[in-house]
């Protein structure tokens, strides 16, 4: 168990057993002996005395109490620290194990503490639907096959890294020509299939349908309804509340019912008429943006049952509320543990769940960048082709559905005894299977095979190489950050680069290259820490090609972490991260929660990743705990006071 869990446990008892801790022995009780010995080391030459540095005198902080007065700005402290912009570069450095521990030390104390009043409820910025969102909308509410999304601007990422974060959806110029070309395009479309058109003159939502036909241009022709002004009400009666996720408000109607009425009177036909009020409809800020009512209040409150329809629908399908959840809306029955439980489990068998994981799967791992910012060296490896890259991309995203789907442990990421692949995937793999299809299926993996969990995946594998070859060092700080949640910190100024020249009589392998860059102190203080880790990979080529030897000398896939422990290959890599899996599920839990509520998360926020943390691990693990888990807890639940809200740091 540790320190954090410790630390979380004890407060638990004494807040059982013996009642809560009074005020003068939380004032009393001391930071870590490190915390004080960092500080002592490393800050009071600047942060100390009558006039400290950036106004932060180090020396007022000796007790939790004093620390938890100002949680966020501890959370800057400890954000300063683990990037390496504090102690500034002209100061001597700690050495990064100590850095490590530091920030280590300050969380647990940090995060332990503010458990004691339980969570809270973030912000709840206004979120614009991002690209993903918009065109799996616009298919789910208009039945068509096109992906509109793909028309509009890329999204930056802001957050925990993911393109849904509020910070960076702001509406551009762009934006507006584009939502107003979009719209029209669909509408378009829909209203050229005989089924969609129907639906959208009638107003009646089309019949969901699945597999092959979905919004199909030659579905059999439906008559159109009667053109009267009453069929062109109704129809936006029926059609506002479903795009704007929620019941119609007084006037809305009539606001939209106005633009048939000018279409008609400028000599429109009745069809377009209804379709160039559709399409104000679907260019209002009410279907462009995720509005929620503002709690004026001074205290948390649930969101509304509409609301929590919305988070959950776009958190676990990217995509509008389906009938079933504005129907649990309606009776007021959604935004209860129990409702919400039953929705997940539901939620999660549906084949919509694709859009969402793959945006989470795809950002998350760094695999969306193969093809873009990431391009093998094709004259180096002809076998990498369009489809293959496409395989390599999807490959986890279907693994990762799986596990949430079949209610599979979170640990099968790491290690498990199965895939998917296609058949080109198979064939670059070396499997030898025969007759299977374009579309990944799942395939159980022999004993003996090297694949397995995300670091056999051949996605991740070249998305952390070089162009040209493999990289210990970025398959190494890949590992640390995208599972453990522990970046190395960045490399001080002026650090040469490695010197791949060859200058010897014989060649040199990257690892000899890389111990002589070790050499140097200041260079050995970050490689301590990722190196042995990508060592551990060196088998795997550049394209997650499997090999045993290079220039007649087989592979030393050898690493010793700063702590002593010691691994050869990646099976037993999979198993020194199993040994640490607490630290891979927390960190999970810290980007999913990110991800689902669609904002970088604050300090307030750790003390539910405690509980969901905590959660997971009770049920061993299962991923559908942590789906659940995330639902159910305060920051996704509830809505912080609007009047009393501060501004970010």
């Amino acid at each position: 168990m540790s320190k954090q869990l410790l630390a979380y446990a004890l407060l638990l008892t004494l807040a059982l057993g013996t009642g809560p801790l009074c005020a003068d022995e939380a004032a009393e009780k001391r930071l870590p002996d490190g915390t004080l010995e960092f500080f002592k080391v490393n800050c009071l030459r600047c942060h100390q005395g009558e006039r400290p540095t950036g106004k932060l005198d180090l020396t007022r902080f000796q007790t939790v109490k004093s620390m938890t007065a100002d949680p966020r700005r501890w959370s800057r402290i400890i954000a300063r620290v683990q990037a390496g912009e504090m102690p500034p570069q002209s100061s001597e450095q700690p050495q990064p194990d100590a850095r490590e521990q530091f920030v280590r030390e300050v969380r647990q104390t940090l995060y332990a503490a503010l458990a004691e009043v339980g969570p809270k409820p973030g912000p709840a910025p206004l979120r614009r639907l991002n690209r993903t969102e918009y065109g799996a909308t616009i298919r789910d509410l208009l039945r068509i096959e096109i992906n509109l999304g793909q028309t509009l601007p890329d999204d930056g990422a802001g957050g925990e890294g993911f393109d849904n974060a509020a910070e960076t959806l702001f509406l551009s110029p762009l934006h507006v020509e584009k939502y107003l070309a979009a719209a029209k395009e669909a509408l378009d479309y829909a209203s050229k299939n005989p089924r969609s058109r129907a639906a959208l003159l009638s107003g009646n939502p089309p019949e969901e349908r699945r597999g092959f036909g979905f919004g199909r241009r030659d579905a059999p022709p439906e008559p159109d309804p009667p053109a009267t002004a009453e069929t062109a009400r109704t129809a936006i009666e029926r059609f506002a509340p479903r795009a704007f996720r929620r019941e119609a408000r007084e006037g809305e109607v009539d606001q939209y019912f106005a633009l048939f009425e000018e279409a008609q009177k400028a000599g429109e036909p009745f069809d377009q008429s209804v379709l160039f009020a559709l399409r104000g409809v679907l260019v209002s800020p009410h279907f462009l943006f995720r509005i929620e009512e503002p709690n004026l209040s001074d205290q948390p409150r649930l969101v509304g049952s509409y609301e929590i329809a919305s988070r959950l629908s776009y958190f676990l399908w990217a995509s509008m509320p389906d009938e079933e959840l504005m129907k649990a809306a309606a009776d007021g029955t959604l935004n209860e543990p129990a409702a919400l439980r039953e929705q997940v489990a539901r939620m999660l068998k549906d084949r919509k769940t694709r859009e969402s994981v793959e945006s989470f799967v795809e950002q998350w791992l760094g695999t969306r960048e193969l093809g873009r910012n990431v391009n093998p060296d094709r004259k180096l490896n002809h076998g990498y082709t369009n489809e293959l890259e496409w395989a390599l991309k999807q490959e986890p995203v279907v693994f990762f559905q799986h596990i949430l789907a079949e209610d599979r442990p979170l640990l099968d990421l790491l290690d498990a005894n199965y895939t998917f692949v296609d058949s080109k995937l198979a064939r670059h793999y070396g499997f030898g299977m025969q007759n299977l299809k374009q579309q990944l299926v799942r395939v159980d993996l022999p004993e003996e095979s090297h694949r397995g969990g995300l670091l056999g995946m051949a996605g991740v594998l070249t998305v952390s190489s070089l162009p040209h070859r493999t990289s210990p060092v970025l398959r190494g700080k890949w590992v640390r950050e995208t599972l453990l949640g522990s970046p190395p910190p960045p490399p001080p100024p002026d650090v040469p680069p490695l010197n791949e020249k060859q200058t010897a009589a014989t060649p040199q392998s990257i690892r000899e290259l890389l111990e002589q860059h070790r050499a140097s102190a200041v260079c050995a203080s970050c490689h301590n820490l990722i190196d042995p880790i990508g060592f551990g990979l060196e088998n795997f080529d550049l394209l997650g090609r499997w090999r045993s030897e290079e220039g007649g000398k087989p592979f030393d896939a050898r690493g010793e972490l700063p702590d002593g422990t010691r691994f050869d290959g990646p099976q037993e890599l999979k198993q020194v991260l199993r040994s640490r899996k607490d630290e891979f599920v927390r960190h999970l839990t810290t980007k999913l929660l990110g991800y689902a509520l669609g904002r970088g998360l604050t300090v307030e926020d750790q003390c539910a990743i405690e509980e969901i943390t905590n959660k997971v691990k009770e049920s061993e693990y299962r991923s559908q705990t942590l789906i659940a888990e995330i639902v159910c807890s305060v920051p996704f639940r509830y809505r912080a006071s609007d009047a009393q809200q501060e501004p970010q740091p």
